[in-house]
Order: C-alpha cells, then sequence, then structure tokens
C-alpha cells in the first residue's frame, strides 16, 4: 500500500510539474505582445476582473477595452490571455490591423472565419444562419438572399417602412399628451420589429400592440432573446440547463411557426407560376424573392431559410433601434446639430412638419430621390454608428494557418491560434483619425462624404472632404457594418429606415431624456451649452451588452411637441 502512495506522489509531482512548464512557455510564447500585467497561474483573468470592477459594473465590454488600450498607451492590439479557461484574445485598436483581419485573401477567400464563440447563440439564430455559415456555404446564402437587400428593391418596400412608422408616431403622439416617462427602446425595438417582420417575410407581427395582440412569433422571439440578458457566460448547458431546455422549446415551437410562413409563401409563388403568372423579379418580401428560383422546397432548403430569417429578425431589429435611440439622444443634447435637421427637412419636404405630409411625398414618386437628398441626416447617422457600433467581429484562425499580419512600425505577427476581436468602439474612436473630437458627436466631419453603406473595394485610401476631424478619414476606420466580403446584408436597410423615422419625427417633437445622460439646467432653467456645442448632461449615459450594445437605462425620455429652434447658448 505504502509504495502504492508513493507512485501516487510520484505521479502527482510529475503532472504538476508538466502542467507548470507548460503553463510557463505558453505565457511565454505572448510575453512581448501589448498588455496588462499577466499572473503565471490566472493569466490575465484576475486584472482583468480589477479593471471590470472599477467602474460602472454593467457597461459594455468594449468600453472596458478602450480603457486598457489607453492604459497601454493607445497601442494598435493588445492581448487577453485567459488561458486555460478561454483563448487568448487578441483585442484589435487599429483600422489598419482591422483592415487586414476582415479583407479577403489567397488563404481565406472569403475572410478569416468567424470564432467559434458565436455558436453560443445558435439558439437564437439557428445552425444554418448566414452569421456563422463559412466558405461555400456562406457564398451560396449570400447570393440567395442578396436581392432582397438590394437598395432598388428596399425602396420599393417605403410603403411598409412608412406603414409600421405611422404606428410608431401615434405612440409619441399619446406621450405627448399625457407627459409620461417611457423606455425609447421599448418603442424603437417594437417599430423595427414591425418594419422588420413585414420586409423580411409580409407579414405584420403586430410588436407595436399589447402582448395579447402580437404575433406569436414576435412574442416567442422576444421570450428566446430575453434568456440571453444580464448573462456573460450565455447560459451553457453545463451551467444552466434549466435556460438551455426552455430556449430549445422556444426554438422548435418557433420553427414550427416561421416554416408554416415559408410554406405558405412558397405555395403562393407555385400556384402563380401554374397560372402562368410571371413573378415581379423586384417585389414581394425578402423570403419570396429567396424562393424565386427554388424548384422544390426540401427539408434541408427549409431549415437553411428558417435559420436565415430569424437571423434577419433579430439583426434587423436591434442596429435600427440601437441607432434611433442614440440619435435621438444625440440630437436632443445637439442645438446646433438638430437645427440643420430641421434646416434640412424644410428644404426637402417643406415648412409642413407633420408626418403625415413627410409620408404622403416619401409615397410618391419621388420618394427615393427625397431619400437621397438627406445629407446631414445621412451625416448624424453615419457619426451615431461611429460612436456607438452594434456590435465588433471576432474572427479565429486555426493554429498552423499561418495568418500573419503587418504591424504599424512594419514588422510582421502571427495571430495564429487566437481570437481575433475588432474592436469598433475603439477603432472608430482612435485619436489619431478623429483627432480631439474623437468623442464627439460632429456629423460634420462627414460632409462631402456621407454615404452610409460599407464600400467595397479593399483600397483604404484617405476620404476627402471630413470636417470636424484633424486629418482625412480611411475607409477602414469606419466599420460599423464590418468590411470585407462579410459585411452586413442587411445594412441599407437600416440605412433606409433610419432617415424615413428620422424625417417623420424629428421636426414634429422635441425629446426630453431623464435619469442617465439628463440635460443640466442652469439657475434660470436653461440648458448650459459645453464648448462642443452640446447640453452638459448631469451623468453620462453608456453601452451595456444585452447580445449586442445598447443604452444601458433603455434610453428613459419624455416627448413634447417641437419648438422651432432648440436654444444653442
Amino acid at each position: 500500500m505504502k509504495v502504492l502512495q508513493n507512485s501516487v506522489l510520484v505521479g502527482i509531482s510529475l503532472l504538476s510539474v508538466y502542467l507548470f512548464h507548460r503553463l510557463r512557455r505558453h505565457r511565454r510564447r505572448y510575453a512581448n505582445l501589448p498588455q496588462l500585467h499577466s499572473s503565471l497561474l490566472l493569466g490575465h483573468l484576475k486584472v482583468l476582473n480589477d479593471v471590470v470592477s472599477n467602474g460602472d459594473k454593467d457597461r459594455h465590454i468594449d468600453i472596458v477595452f478602450s480603457e486598457i488600450c489607453e492604459t497601454l498607451g493607445n497601442v494598435p492590439m493588445f492581448i487577453l490571455d485567459l488561458y486555460p479557461v478561454a483563448p487568448v484574445l487578441c483585442v484589435v485598436c487599429s483600422h489598419d490591423i482591422a483592415e487586414q483581419v476582415t479583407k479577403a485573401s489567397k488563404a481565406f477567400p472569403y475572410s478569416i472565419p468567424n470564432a467559434p464563440t458565436i455558436r453560443a447563440f445558435e439558439d437564437l439564430f439557428g445552425p444554418r444562419s448566414i452569421i456563422t455559415a463559412e466558405g461555400e456555404e456562406w457564398k451560396s446564402l449570400r447570393k440567395r438572399f442578396n436581392p432582397g437587400f438590394a437598395s432598388r428593391h428596399l425602396v420599393r418596400l417605403l410603403p411598409c417602412i412608412i406603414d409600421k412608422t405611422r404606428r410608431f408616431v401615434d405612440i409619441l403622439e399619446h406621450y405627448t399628451t399625457t407627459g409620461e416617462e417611457f423606455k425609447m427602446h421599448d418603442l424603437c425595438t417594437n417599430l423595427t420589429f414591425d418594419i422588420i417582420g413585414t420586409v423580411a417575410m409580409d407579414i405584420d407581427l403586430c410588436a407595436q400592440l399589447g402582448r395579447c395582440d402580437q404575433n406569436e412569433i414576435i412574442r416567442l422571439f422576444r421570450d428566446l432573446v430575453s434568456t440571453y440578458r444580464g448573462r456573460s457566460d450565455n447560459g451553457g448547458i453545463w451551467i444552466n440547463p434549466w435556460t438551455t431546455r426552455y430556449r430549445k422549446r422556444l426554438v422548435r415551437t418557433l420553427d414550427v411557426l416561421i416554416k408554416n410562413t415559408i410554406q405558405r409563401t412558397y405555395a403562393e409563388k407555385t400556384e402563380q407560376s401554374g397560372a402562368g403568372c410571371k413573378p415581379d423579379s423586384e417585389s414581394g418580401s425578402i423570403l419570396s424573392l429567396s424562393l424565386r428560383d427554388i424548384d422544390e422546397l426540401t427539408p434541408d432548403i427549409l431549415d437553411q431559410v428558417c435559420d436565415q430569417l430569424k437571423t434577419f429578425l433579430f439583426a434587423g431589429h436591434e442596429t435600427t433601434s440601437v441607432l434611433l435611440q442614440w440619435a435621438l439622444y444625440e440630437l436632443s443634447r445637439t442645438p446646433r446639430a438638430m437645427n440643420i435637421v430641421r434646416r434640412e427637412l424644410d428644404e426637402i419636404f417643406g415648412p409642413n412638419s407633420s408626418p403625415e405630409n413627410v409620408h404622403e411625398m416619401l409615397l410618391s414618386e419621388q420618394g427615393d430621390r427625397l431619400l437621397s437628398r438627406m445629407s446631414y441626416i445621412s451625416a448624424v447617422i453615419k457619426e451615431i454608428l461611429r460612436l456607438y457600433p452594434p456590435s465588433g467581429t471576432a474572427r479565429y484562425c486555426e493554429p498552423g494557418s499561418g495568418f500573419t499580419i503587418k504591424l504599424p512600425g512594419g514588422d510582421d505577427l502571427c495571430l495564429d491560434g487566437m481570437v481575433l476581436y475588432n474592436c469598433e468602439t475603439i477603432i472608430q474612436r482612435d485619436e489619431r483619425v478623429f483627432g480631439e473630437t474623437r468623442n464627439t458627436f460632429m456629423p460634420e466631419r462627414w460632409l462631402g462624404n456621407t454615404d452610409t453603406r460599407i464600400q467595397t473595394n479593399e483600397d483604404p485610401s484617405l476620404e476627402s472632404g471630413s470636417k470636424g476631424s484633424d486629418g482625412q478619414i480611411p475607409l477602414s476606420a469606419w466599420r460599423p457594418f464590418e468590411r470585407g466580403p462579410r459585411n452586413c446584408i442587411g445594412q441599407e436597410l437600416a440605412n433606409i429606415e433610419a432617415r424615413v423615422i428620422l424625417a417623420s419625427v424629428v421636426r414634429q417633437y422635441d425629446f426630453v431624456k431623464v435619469g442617465l445622460g439628463e440635460i443640466k439646467l442652469n439657475e434660470s432653467g436653461e440648458p448650459v451649452v459645453n464648448p462642443t456645442g452640446q447640453y452638459e448632461v448631469k451623468s453620462t449615459l453608456y453601452n451595456t451588452l444585452e447580445v449586442t450594445a445598447k443604452p444601458v437605462d433603455g434610453t428613459r425620455m419624455k416627448v413634447q411637441l417641437a419648438t422651432k429652434e432648440l436654444k444653442r447658448s
């Protein structure tokens, strides 16, 4: 027995020595890269927790990364060594490196694959989602659904967008009468859910009505999204089996409803073809366009299309909702910008500021042209997406793949085996690009290039006419929809929605922030304008993380009928 005990002790000792040397070898491998002080045993786990704890604990992780980047001297990239709990994370802080991560290359013709961490949201998007698909499968999906997101097609859907916006206006009108406080997040999210439901599937989700009157699809989808809130672990089955089982049950029911919609749409298409009717290739929902070349709706295609619709439901409502919340907030506290927006809309739509007038003119034959004239509003949208990007992108190269980047100094660095996170919040506030106004809402910096679509060329040459910054702005420094082959398929829908909705409400209403971000008043009860031309605030509104970035308090607001000009001093 004693011999056995001694053998066990020797074995444990040898294993401990082996693990120690393996851990030390791992830490040394990354020792020369920019990083916080690392512990041999814990890596950066403890120091990361210390940084998170030294501030608002519910702030978005991008804000934490921004603080770390500043502490390290605004480096172009840094690592967080979380081994053995998680892979090493490389946080990309430079647009030059971010461009290398997302562009197509000989080794990665469709860009570097997404990180495996995205699989944590598989129940939300589905296992066949365009977000998680790679290689030829991703290419095929993108080709199938691109026509539904083309600008020319989306403009034809303006009546759908305007119809849902009318409900939104009615709700705002109610709050001007009651004076009640409300969460702008709820109003904007309900609106964008309604729009994506109609645009993607040609169904009315009734998201802006009470829960009892809502379509069952939206009720189930909301319940599914809610299971991801307030969790950093994403509810893996080994952590919370009850949540996982609940999600699976929701997904099964939701999939049945969405597949019924797909089958109904396909049956209508087949019936039209049988009657000799040639479907209009540029009309209909995104779903109907995706089915136009399908000869047989196989179970595999049905599963695939179902997962894309769930993806569009989530991504199609979230980005625009958060964009609208931040736009209305920043305009409400930036009198210069709000006054310019209102004057621009007066020039486009005339002095009648009613939403009905705006809608009537947008529904006319000149609607597309009117949208294209909203130069300053497009600059507002572009600036909001710069300051408050919806999310970054995480990519991963398998060890041995040989992926190497070139650092600003000219040195090469191999990033195999790391999760590569393009932190848009840092990249789009880089002082070397945006100067001293990097943290300031300044739409004027984009006048001369207000195109809110990600340009697909790979040339990172400089843009001209970018007022408000200390230099010209590289194309690759603005990437809220990401760049490269895998840029966001729905970016143009978000841009059109935002222009229509902002044009409908910003002249008719004044929005007043309540709570975080509330405007500070002087002794006379007037707002105080700071040197940047914005109203001073009592506290700072910031983003939190609920799958994507969004204002932490739901953007609490009140609304009232608008005054002609906001006070600027």
